[in-house]
């Protein structure tokens, strides 16, 4: 199976050379990694000359600048046109996948009924502080309600059966709903193991946040498609199924469910409110990784 993995980079010399050495270094049997497609949306630090200098080691890796930053979705439609593979993957430039897990992604795709994959990302952030605790709990329920319904989100592997999407802030998601619509089926992979840093300061989470929720909003009003972590019950529900009782953790689980509740009702007002819902500030604090 050739694949083609395309990553959307702003602003990501912190992490970017990392990214590229684990996918070059992928372990790979039944998956060819035709080439990898780097698109910089208006990068304005070293990301351009990283990825350069490796493209010029090895040529599978492309480069494609954009002057002025667009946003990830317009990037998306520039790597969907660009791409010569029947199957795609998209990987957050924030993130770094294990060294198998690329190949445990894709597998899924060989049955010709399957459209879409979802990766398991799991933070690098310590559960010593309540921003981390936070992090980590996050991530633990959006594995939980995976199980049952896929989420997508970080690294996604897919068939190359879209022309190009919407200007949208929640573009894994948009894809899986086409791709359903389709009348492919979707698959959740929990040993695709994706690393990934949450933020480490609330400043940064609640930026983040209030972004995705947004996004979810925006499918679900134009496109009637409702991600499975939008509805507060499930959350709630898959919360309660794995509470910790010890006190210091439950004070801090509370105070995680108040500072998610508040992200979702910045982003609630930043539907309603903001007219561009593609292009945000940056958590700075989510960029760079060290296993």
């Amino acid at each position: 199976m050739d694949i083609s993995i395309g990553i959307m980079a702003f602003n990501e010399e912190k992490n970017i050379s990392r990214l590229l050495e684990a996918l070059l270094n992928q372990e790979l049997k039944k998956v060819k990694i035709k080439e990898i497609i780097v698109v910089s949306d208006g990068s304005t630090d070293k990301t351009n000359e990283i990825v350069k200098k490796f493209a010029r080691k090895n040529k599978i890796i492309k480069l494609i600048t954009r002057k002025k930053r667009e946003g990830k979705a317009l990037a998306i439609n520039r790597f969907i046109k660009k791409a010569n593979s029947k199957i795609l993957v998209l990987e957050s430039a924030d993130t770094l996948p294990r060294k198998d897990c690329i190949e445990k992604l894709c597998l899924p795709l060989f049955k010709k009924n399957v459209g879409i994959c979802a990766s398991h990302p799991i933070p690098i952030n310590k559960k010593d502080s309540f921003i981390g605790l936070t992090i980590n709990l996050l991530w633990s329920l959006h594995h939980r309600i995976s199980l049952k319904s896929p989420k997508f989100g970080e690294l996604i592997a897919f068939r190359n059966i879209i022309e190009k999407i919407p200007n949208t802030a929640a573009d894994e998601e948009y894809i899986a709903m086409v791709i359903q619509k389709k009348g492919f089926l979707v698959k959740y992979v929990p040993n695709a193991i994706i690393f990934n840093k949450g933020p480490t300061t609330i400043k940064d989470f609640l930026k983040q946040r209030r972004r995705i929720y947004c996004g979810h909003l925006e499918l679900k009003k134009k496109s009637h498609y409702e991600v499975p972590t939008i509805s507060n019950f499930n959350i709630l529900k898959n919360l309660i199924a794995t509470l910790d009782i010890r006190q210091k953790h439950l004070i801090w689980t509370f105070g995680a469910v108040i500072l998610e509740a508040y992200a979702r009702l910045l982003g609630m007002i930043d539907f309603y409110t903001r007219k561009e819902h593609a292009i945000w500030k940056i958590a700075e604090s989510t960029k760079r990784l060290r296993l």
